[in-house]
């Protein structure tokens, strides 16, 4: 199992930005993601990119507001979230798979094979 290091989780007031990182531990991959889940809720894809051109996608619902980027020289991935709200609220998960998906299979989370341990966001009103 290849850890995932996540950080930079937070309690934020609404309109606010918080920035996560996820890091994986001793190799790289083909296509990384962040997914999110809220208390009684799904887990819901947040966006994902492919390492090998940086090839994005976001969900509706955060377009706009989060950028998903990644460093290839840390081998690290980044969500940028600004103007967060409550509805942001909810514990993100790094995720990561071999495989370099295309942009329809990036939100499906039966395609990532590695996860990390996931990182709470709670935005208050």
């Amino acid at each position: 199992q290849v850890p995932l290091v996540e950080s930079g989780g937070g309690l934020v007031q609404t309109g606010g930005s918080l920035r996560l990182s996820c890091l994986p531990s001793g190799r790289t991959f083909g296509t990384m993601a962040y997914f999110r889940q809220a208390p009684g809720k799904e887990r819901e894809f947040v966006a994902g990119i492919r390492w090998s051109d940086g090839n994005k996608v976001h969900a509706n619902s955060v377009k706009g507001r989060f950028t998903i980027s990644r460093d290839k020289a840390k081998n690290a991935m980044f969500l940028q979230m600004n103007n967060l709200n409550p509805e942001d609220t909810a514990i993100y998960s790094c995720a990561a798979s071999a495989k370099s998906w295309i942009q329809s299979a990036t939100s499906s989370s039966r395609n990532y094979e590695f996860w990390g341990q996931g990182t709470q966001v709670t935005v208050s009103s």
